[in-house]
């Protein structure tokens, strides 16, 4: 995910510098126009906006306030940081007290839409800060996404990831139990492929059960 975002920041004219433990993902950035850096510290003292987007809350947790490498130790006061991992609210709200220590700007910006999304440039983010940083966050999103949503305080944009993440899987399930409800009971007795997956594809409002059914 943070590959593509990366590449979509350097189309849009603005200048990159990226870490990643991940020297291969490095490389191909920087053959797309960014600046490696060593460490998330180092990123940190050569910008004034920052993004990431890691797996889970305890990488989050290292990469901001690690003390040898960490972008807290770094960061310049009136810095804009802005989380895209999914990660819990909690963990969110720590690292926003830590960045105000700091004088810069901490906020969540979990994303919807997946690897085809982030390639697009057409995300959500969900993002949950200060209203008055909105703008500025919103500017710089837009460069990845056509969809960014102010949800709040610091930790609301990783509750909405976490309501919207609910309300696809109760709808993946839904959708596999009808499916196998009609496969049992009557679908897989017919000679030929019964209708189940064309009366779904062909009904707007199961776009859904579309797209998993495809």
């Amino acid at each position: 995910m943070g590959g593509p975002m990366a590449e979509n920041l350097i189309k849009k004219g603005h200048s990159v510098v990226v870490y990643d433990i991940n020297n291969a993902a490095v490389d191909q950035l920087v053959s797309a126009g960014a600046v490696a850096a060593t460490s998330p510290k180092v990123v940190a003292s050569q910008c004034d906006q920052l993004l990431t987007m890691l797996r889970n809350s305890e990488q989050v947790m290292q990469c901001y306030s690690d003390p040898d490498t960490g972008v807290l130790m770094s960061v310049q006061p009136g810095t804009l940081l802005l989380d895209s991992s999914t990660i819990a609210p909690e963990v969110s709200k720590k690292v926003a007290a830590l960045a105000t220590n700091k004088s810069a700007v901490y906020m969540d910006a979990p994303v919807s839409g997946g690897v085809n999304a982030s390639k697009a440039g057409s995300l959500t983010f969900m993002v949950g800060g200060p209203e008055k940083e909105f703008t500025a966050a919103k500017e710089l999103l837009s460069c990845m996404g056509k969809n960014i949503v102010h949800c709040g305080d610091v930790g609301t944009g990783q509750a909405a990831k976490i309501c919207n993440n609910m309300l696809l899987a109760i709808s993946m399930i839904g959708t596999s139990e009808t499916m196998n409800l009609g496969m049992r009971a009557y679908f897989n007795k017919r000679a030929q492929p019964g209708p189940g997956p064309e009366i779904i594809s062909q009904h707007p409002e199961h776009e859904l059960g579309t797209m998993l059914v495809q």
